[in-house]
Formats: C-alpha cells, structure tokens, sequence
C-alpha cells in the first residue's frame, strides 16, 4: 500500500502514453481459481515487462536523445528532464497523482451546486439541522479514520461516487468483456433497454454490500476499489454505464481484494456469492482488467489518503453524515495510545535516517509535542 514507484520514470513507461504498445502486448496471465492473475514469468520475460514498487510496467529502450552523440553509449537523463509535466501528470493519471482532483469528485459538483441553486431560488428551508457540532465542554468525533475507515458509511461513499460516474459519463463507450448482456452475471434473462436505465444509488449499495459482507472484506479494500475503478476508466479510456457497470465494479473489488488483503478471497469464492458466474468468467475478467491497468496496481499512501478526504467531502455535500458521538474518556485514551505507536514508530524511522556525524544541521531537531487528555 506504501510503496511508490520511482520518481526516474521515463515518458515511455508511462501507462497513459505508453497504452497503445502495453494493448498489444500478447501477456499470458493465468488467474486460478485460487489465483490473483499473477503474469508467467516467461510471457512477461519475453513481453519486456519490468516489476516496480508493485506494478508491472513496460520496459523500453533508450530512445535516440538519450544516447551519447560521441558513441560512448547511452547516458543517463537528468531527473528534470524526466518527469512530466505537472499539466499532464495531473490531467492524465488522476489515480495516481496526490495532488489530481479526483474524477468522482469533479462528477458530483455538478449536481451539488445545481441543488443549491434550486433550493435557493424556491427559498427551501434546509429544515432542521441534525449535524452535532463541538462545543468547550463536549467533543463530537466519529468513529472513522484514515487508516481504520467505518465500513458501512465507506461503502455508502464509495457507491455514491460510483453513482456519479454513471450519472454523469460523458459517453457510453465500453469493452465485451465488461458488457453484462455478452457475459451475464445471472441466469436471468438481460432487458434489451438494460443499457438505457441508469441504476440509483440504494441499487448500487445493496451489489456493493452483499459483496462486502460475504467476502468479508475491509473499508479500506472498498477505498482501493475506487481507485482502481477511475484507473481503468482512464487508462482504457471507457465510461462506467448502466450496461457495465456491476462487471466493472466486480472485477475492481476482486482486485482490491487480492492486493490489500493478505489472506485474499480466491475466485472460486466469489463463485460461490453470484451463482450463477464461472470461476473461468472471473479469471478472464481478471485478467482483461489486470491488461488494462497496464498491471499499475499500485496505491502510494497519498492516493490512499486523498480519496479518504474526497470522499468524506461528497458525504458532507449529499448529507452523507458519519455517526457522531460524545468523546468519552476510554475513546480519548485509545486515541492516545494510537497517536504514541504513531509517534515512536517515526521516531524510529527518524533515528534510523540520521547521519552519524553531526553537524550544524543537527542543531534543529524536530519538534514534537504531548497531547495531553484529561
């Protein structure tokens, strides 16, 4: 979950720019029923793929400029004439940049200041007002975090940003493999018009949900979920919509699955949840998304964090509020013995970097002050 790739990343590498030649790559990946679609070592050996910090990139040659004019050989770029620019970076790869808004995000804002305008224009009450604000002698906290998010509100935040994608997509192009009148996910007949209703919201929380809670999976593999359903719309460049969008879904939750948890539920599993689907069904979908993500599944700390944030934002836009309750002095003190693991855990990181001799530099440590509860 923390790992970064490495900042030398050459334009060629990238997912977004180098997709054209990542999709003709012909890599065999065999995800069993057990599996979590892991590469045969041979295919990625003779399709040039690489492994780094977790995703598999495409390995590529040094290009003309990189060689030496002199015939010495190639030469290694300088950092700055490597990285993107910002503008690319942060319109190309949303999900993979700390600072990009993300998509779901951007989706909802639409649909929030037109609610706004409208309630102002009719003059409509915001009626009584249920948020609990703190005040000197209470303190109202709820009971999700960043790292130990609230599963149910997570989910409830997750399928409302998926309910935007598909609200509104700016078109309907899709792929076979995600179409669910071309791999249907039960034995019921598909709708010819299933592609012209879009689904609400409680329709796509109780799909979400019963997963979730059959497969026991965490908040923070719901989290994940979501990064990397906007990764493959934008590196496949397709739209979620009502013809895709329960495979699409499907397949980013198994995968989140599979890289978060250390005992992953295996495909065969999730067989065994939706009846009616193939576990051969489940390893060509894998495989199918793992190819379109360009096997980037990596998720740095920050993307983790900032689609934590966003979404806590789209929950306080829709009304979305999280469970809050008085701060009691058990909670305080759990709250206190985790901000100290916090707190020695990065006094061991900070010993660890620190040089041997010392210097002027040393003479202004880091500041660090006790939060004391009473």
């Amino acid at each position: 979950m923390g790992n970064t790739v490495t900042c030398c990343v050459s334009p060629g590498a990238s997912p977004k720019l180098g997709r054209a030649r990542g999709a003709a790559l012909g890599v065999a990946a065999t995800a069993g029923g057990g599996g979590s679609g892991g590469v045969g070592a041979g295919s990625a050996a003779a399709a040039g793929l690489q492994r780094r910090g977790g995703a598999y990139r495409e390995s590529t040659e040094a290009e003309s400029g990189d060689s030496d004019p002199g015939g010495g050989g190639p030469h290694l770029q300088h950092i700055s004439d490597r990285e993107f620019p910002d503008d690319l970076a942060l319109e190309s790869n949303p999900s993979d940049h700390p600072r990009a808004s993300t998509i779901f995000l951007s989706k909802s804002q639409t649909d929030v200041r037109e609610k706004r305008k409208s309630n102002h224009i009719n003059h409509v009450s915001p009626g009584q007002l249920t948020k609990k604000y703190s005040s000197c002698s209470t303190i109202f906290i709820d009971d999700s975090t960043v790292s130990q998010p609230n599963l149910r509100s997570t989910i409830k935040c997750v399928t409302l940003a998926i309910y935007y994608h598909i609200k509104n997509r700016d078109s309907d192009r899709s792929l076979d493999i995600f179409d669910e009148k071309s791999h249907p996910l039960t034995r019921e007949e598909v709708p010819d018009d299933y592609y012209k209703h879009d689904p609400d919201h409680k329709h796509i929380y109780r799909f979400v949900r019963t997963l979730f809670s059959a497969a026991q999976l965490t908040a923070e593999c719901a989290i994940v979920t979501l990064v990397y359903l906007e990764r493959l719309l934008t590196y496949a460049e397709i739209d979620i919509c009502p013809s895709n969008w329960k495979r699409i879904v499907l397949g980013a939750i198994l995968l989140a699955s599979k890289v978060w948890d250390d005992q992953a539920v295996w495909n065969v599993d999730y067989c065994q949840i939706l009846k009616d689907i193939t576990v051969e069904d489940m390893n060509e979908m894998e495989r199918h998304f793992l190819e379109l993500l360009q096997f980037n599944i990596n998720v740095p700390a920050s993307v983790y964090a900032k689609y934590y944030f966003d979404l806590r934002s789209l929950a306080d836009d829709n009304n979305l509020s999280f469970l809050l309750e008085p701060l009691s002095k058990e909670r305080a003190q759990k709250l206190e013995a985790i901000s100290r693991l916090c707190e020695d855990k990065y006094k061991d990181l900070s010993k660890a970097a620190m040089r041997r001799s010392f210097s002027a530099d040393n003479l202004v440590g880091i500041r660090r002050s006790n939060a004391i509860l009473s």
